[in-house]
């Protein structure tokens, strides 16, 4: 069934992720948002908290790019932000404060492949990315609403655990702060956190062969966030805001083995920590004054070759051109690997991602540039692999009359 198509989109069907529906501030969303769309509109039509219906747009997202939404809160409460793909389209929504940080992220919790975000967002401009799980090219709507307004999708399935949506805190473990616990989902799917002052945390449940989802409810047993596959399969749940104190529930569900260990850990919620793991990912450039590992290779000219023995965690390298022109960049997977690029410029957006080219799991870019400083990352995309990658750089120059 094809879903009906609101005023926004009356008015633009297909929002490219290149073409800005206007100037944005080249920082907004830490640069994700330079090219950004407003979801309804323009500015004053993207307030989710005044709207009167939900506001939506349908994206087109080529190869390896995102479509980025935009839309402003001007009071806090709780929203839902969703992408859905067209023909079976496996959409990756991440929602981003105007600082950059993620405050929700999501998978497939819209059902049959879609994304979905419940969360509670305090007044500001957001952004919304959405990419295909796979980088195959996508058409996919995106969706932002407060809770009361119609959903796009169909919402959160029952996962192969078959869990209620419900946590009993009767048969929860407890969990420490900072003290990771290990179990199977068979023999234990619940813990409780118990929290004496308001504080701002972070949940993960960590061991992709299970693939775990995580659900928080606050001290009421009301639902407060959910996760799946934040970082590979595994989740995430990160609280930005203090909760109050109480004892709170943590559920576990899981759409793969019931029998294997699942970790989950309780701590502090670090704002510098999760800007390390979005550089980590490569979801975001490092600056380059020296906190962040970055091996300047100077002035491209012509052609560089790098050997580096890279795992799940990006290598990161800066280089500058003194001109316009085209660069490119290879990942030659040297024996086991399968290889992912980005390339961000200096300003925090990305300009270019690969992961497979011409049939191979190597990579390759191919971006035009201005002068300025560039950065570009290097991962395995299997979290748990280490090999040799052989990176080349090569720059051409326009022909000249």
């Amino acid at each position: 069934m094809i879903k009906p198509i609101s005023t926004a989109l009356a008015t633009s069907l297909f929002a490219l992720a290149a073409l800005p529906a206007a100037a944005q501030d080249a920082n907004l969303c830490g640069g994700a948002g330079a090219n950004g769309q407003w979801l309804g509109g323009d500015e004053a039509s993207s307030d989710i908290s005044t709207t009167d219906s939900y506001i939506e747009q349908m994206a087109l997202v080529l190869l390896r790019n995102e479509y980025v939404g935009l839309f402003t809160v001007s009071q806090d409460g709780d929203y839902r932000i969703e992408a859905q793909g067209r023909g079976g389209g496996d959409t990756v929504l991440d929602v981003r404060d105007a600082s950059g940080e993620i405050v929700a992220s999501d998978d497939d919790s819209g059902g049959d492949a879609a994304s979905r975000a419940e969360t509670y967002l305090t007044a500001g401009t957001y952004c919304a990315s959405m990419r295909s799980f796979d980088g195959s090219p996508l058409t996919a709507f995106v969706r932002a609403a407060r809770i009361d307004q119609e959903p796009l999708t169909a919402g959160f399935a029952a996962p192969s655990g078959g869990g209620d949506g419900e946590c009993d805190l009767s048969t929860a473990q407890p969990l420490v702060l900072g003290q990771p616990v290990s179990n199977p989902w068979s023999t234990q799917n619940v813990y409780s956190l118990r929290i004496d002052t308001p504080m701002a945390v972070s949940l993960t449940a960590e061991n992709e062969t299970a693939d775990p989802i995580l659900t928080l409810f606050d001290p009421s047993g009301n639902w407060l966030a959910e996760n799946d596959d934040f970082d590979g399969l595994n989740s995430r749940i990160d609280m930005a805001n203090p909760l109050p104190a109480g004892e709170y529930c943590v559920a576990v569900d899981l759409y793969g083995d019931e029998s294997v260990p699942i970790t989950v850990t309780a701590k502090e919620y670090d704002a510098a920590e999760i800007q390390r793991n979005l550089y980590a990912r490569g979801d975001a450039s490092p600056p380059l004054d020296g906190t962040y590992p970055v091996e300047p290779l100077g002035e491209l000219a012509t052609r560089l070759r790098q050997d580096v023995n890279v795992n799940g965690d990006a290598t990161w390298y800066s280089f500058e051109v003194y001109e316009g022109g085209l660069v490119l960049v290879e990942a030659i997977a040297q024996g086991q690997g399968d290889p992912v690029l980005v390339m961000y410029d200096d300003l925090g957006r990305q300009v270019g991602y690969n992961d497979d080219y011409d049939g191979s799991l190597n990579s390759l870019l191919t971006v035009r540039v201005q002068p300025g400083t560039y950065l570009v990352a290097v991962r395995q995309l299997d979290n748990g692999t280490t090999g040799f990658v052989r990176m080349l750089f090569e720059r051409y120059v326009p022909a000249r009359p």
